[in-house]
């Protein structure tokens, strides 16, 4: 039995070692290293045959990866980036074996991103081929963050909404498109108020769309929610918005990536009345993520 296992174990220990990882930025949600669009990636590859063990093959590389896979379709995946890098060719490995690599430049048009039903992530790949027995591989994954220049038009967005003979309000938001540590900053302006409006709140909302067609999918969570008003208004009255979103974990805005997903913001504006009737105005905005000053 045990030659048996033996047979099926991998004969060597393959890490892969990102150079300047320990010093870099980690992505607070999973704790990878954070890299940017047209960034160099440079390390080594380290292969330690076991003890008493010879590694024979037939070619060794490293891939560089972006990759979308989508819940409803697991286990397939969409490259969308692909980059090789040849470290060795036909071998025997007898002790440890450093490989360096580097990826220079390296264009990473999307950022990762861990959804509901979508994921998008970048991997080092390293595989060693052999003959007549299985490929031995090894990943790591890394986070990719992109920053966008604020935008040249940022126009204020202005509505009034309201139920006919019962209540018309009028709100302003001073922008349309936020940075994800912006300040979102409004006033609401009660026109008409026949309604007994016990309180009002302003949500954060984040739609992620997957797929097309009749196979799309729709998941909306709430990531934010600030009460702006607890009581009856009274006709004039003018209530302010100031909502932080620094505390928040939010993505920018991403539209159709690769044709695969999209991930939309909105900012929901929520009245209930003192029969626990509920009245909605949505609104979306733009999120982009804005480089450190």
């Amino acid at each position: 039995m045990d030659l048996i296992v033996g047979a099926f174990k991998s004969p060597c220990v393959i890490a892969i070692v990102l150079a300047e990882s320990d010093t870099r930025r980690n992505y607070k949600g999973n704790g990878l290293p954070i890299f940017h669009s047209q960034e160099s990636l440079h390390g080594e590859v380290r292969i330690d045959p076991l003890p008493g063990r010879k590694l024979e093959h037939t070619g060794v590389k490293i891939e560089l990866l972006g990759q979308i896979e989508l819940y409803f379709d697991r286990g397939n995946y969409y490259d969308f980036t692909s980059l090789v890098r040849e470290l060795d060719v036909l071998g025997e490995i007898a002790e440890r074996k450093v490989y360096p690599f580097e990826f220079s430049a390296v264009e990473m048009p999307y950022e990762s991103y861990n959804g509901t039903n979508v994921r998008l992530r970048y991997i080092l790949k390293v595989t060693v081929s052999r003959n007549y027995l299985s490929n031995l591989t090894e990943s790591k994954d890394f986070w990719v963050h992109n920053f966008s220049a604020p935008p040249a038009i940022n126009n204020s967005i202005k509505m009034e909404v309201g139920i006919e003979d019962c209540l018309h309000i009028e709100f302003e938001y001073n922008k349309s498109k936020y940075h994800l540590k912006d300040v979102i900053l409004g006033k609401i302006f009660f026109l008409l108020v026949r309604l007994k409006i016990r309180h009002m709140e302003i949500e954060v909302r984040r739609r992620e769309s997957t797929g097309s067609g009749p196979n799309t999918y729709n998941e909306t969570e709430t990531i934010a929610k600030y009460e702006l008003m607890d009581g009856a208004p009274v006709r004039g009255e003018s209530v302010p918005i100031r909502l932080f979103l620094s505390p928040f974990n939010l993505t920018p805005t991403y539209r159709n990536v690769n044709n695969k997903f999209s991930v939309k913001y909105y900012l929901n504006l929520v009245l209930v009345d003192e029969e626990d009737r509920r009245y909605f105005k949505q609104q979306e905005v733009t999120m982009y993520r804005a480089r450190p000053f």
